[in-house]
């Protein structure tokens, strides 16, 4: 006669509760495997989309999804689901999960930190002898990050019905690469493209784990956040044409600079930006590109990028209003043209009163100090969230550093953050 062991007798008797902790070395092993596919070692963790390297960390995660015996799928968009089976599947199911790509020269957790988070919660659930009723799918989106293709979150933006079949076409790297092309390279599909779109009510909900990008939980010390909105980029590309000519030449009064209309443009979106009265917004000139860009020439032509975020719309449009009436202003004291092209302009989202409810019970239960925020980067949360309650996780990043090799998370602050996400999505699957 076999005599059950007090664990297994527990678990028995708890069938419909998690019965481990989130393992912070489990969740460090996965994190550190996952980096070795790395373009740049030395300098931080660069995968780009489609690179070998972020081909292969597609394979690995797949790989870790079948260990977990888990259900894995891949769409036409490239979207990786491991999914495990719930005991009434035809219910909408539960969703987690983040990215694997990277901006260059990043660091090892932006992302992917939700991708294992996932995986350990339902490892939990696994492992506590639980079944719930709804499918959990853990979900690789397809690049959040815009590097390759100059748009974020093309994964989550086809599952929204905001990126076409037809744009997928026109929409191209610097090599003059699609991503139309590039998705039938790499195997996928792409007569099937309409299929990714998810209508309201397919998804039960979703909650994304990720860390913070700020310092609000670091400076307060407390291991998890609770995200009330996330912020929604408008970009534009600026394109300034003036006049260029000798520096030396021509008199200070006869100038149609580029570059110096550019930095008074700048100037005033940081001022406009500052000056705001919405809850949160920002505005950044990232990237510059001056022409000639030679010592002695005033330049004639600069392209240059402004990078608008808000939690509410309204006060992003009024941004949008006075810069553009103020490119207007400096177009005519300069004697330059000044063009805006839209890139994207996305609604922020307001993250499911419920889900936050939710989140701050589970929080409190499992006695973890949490604290309610506003993300300013956006995620792929943004775009799940306009088919399906949403709902996001926050842990602290050391000094509020990311996109940066200087990007850190402790890994204890990960299982904490972990157990939230388990019990929550638990909560949700058996509902």
């Amino acid at each position: 006669m076999r005599i059950c062991n007090r664990t297994e007798v527990f678990m028995a008797q708890q069938t419909t509760q998690i019965a481990v902790r989130a393992d912070a070395g489990v969740i460090q092993t996965m994190l550190e495997e996952i980096n070795r596919f790395n373009a740049t070692p030395e300098e931080g963790t660069t995968r780009i989309l489609f690179t070998e390297q972020e081909l292969a960390s597609r394979v690995y995660i797949k790989e870790k999804m079948r260990e977990l015996e888990l259900d894995v799928t891949e769409d036409a968009a490239g979207n990786i689901f491991g999914t495990l089976p719930g005991t009434e599947p035809a219910l909408a199911p539960v969703w987690t999960g983040s990215h694997i790509d990277t901006v260059p020269n990043a660091g090892m957790f932006d992302g992917m930190a939700g991708i294992v988070s996932g995986l350990e919660a339902l490892r939990l659930i696994r492992e506590s002898g639980i079944r719930p009723r709804r499918n959990i799918s853990v979900i690789v989106y397809l690049s959040e990050e815009p590097t390759r293709f100059g748009l974020s979150c093309l994964g989550s933006r086809m599952m929204a019905g905001c990126l076409s079949e037809e744009e997928t076409k026109q929409l191209k790297d610097a090599k003059g690469n699609s991503l139309w092309e590039m998705l039938k390279k790499t195997g996928h599909d792409v007569t099937k493209l309409g299929e990714v779109r998810r209508k309201k009510g397919e998804v039960a909900a979703a909650v994304e784990l990720h860390i913070e990008q700020n310092n609000v939980l670091d400076q307060n010390k407390i291991p998890v956040g609770i995200v009330r909105g996330i912020c929604a980029p408008t970009i534009f590309t600026v394109h300034i044409t003036g006049k260029q000519s000798h520096a030396g030449g021509t008199p200070m009064g006869e100038r149609k600079d580029a570059y110096a209309a550019a930095s008074e443009l700048t100037l005033a979106a940081e001022r406009f930006a500052k000056a705001s009265t919405g809850e949160y917004l920002t505005a950044t000139v990232g990237r510059v590109e001056v022409f000639p860009n030679a010592v002695n020439v005033i330049s004639g032509d600069v392209k240059m990028s402004v990078d608008i975020r808000s939690i509410d719309m309204e006060s992003k449009e009024e941004f949008i209003t006075k810069l553009k009436n103020e490119a207007e202003a400096i177009s005519a004291r300069r004697g330059v043209e000044i063009t805006f092209h839209t890139e994207n302009h996305d609604t922020p989202l307001r993250c499911d009163a419920r889900l936050i409810s939710l989140l701050r019970e589970k929080s409190a239960e499992l006695e973890i100090p949490a604290m309610e925020l506003i993300s300013g980067a956006y995620h792929d949360s943004l775009f799940v969230g306009r088919f399906a309650p949403v709902g996001m996780i926050f842990v602290p990043s050391k000094n509020g550093i990311s996109h940066s090799k200087e990007e850190w998370t402790e890994f204890s602050d990960l299982a904490l953050g972990t157990d939230v996400l388990a019990h929550t999505l638990l909560a949700l699957a058996n509902e």
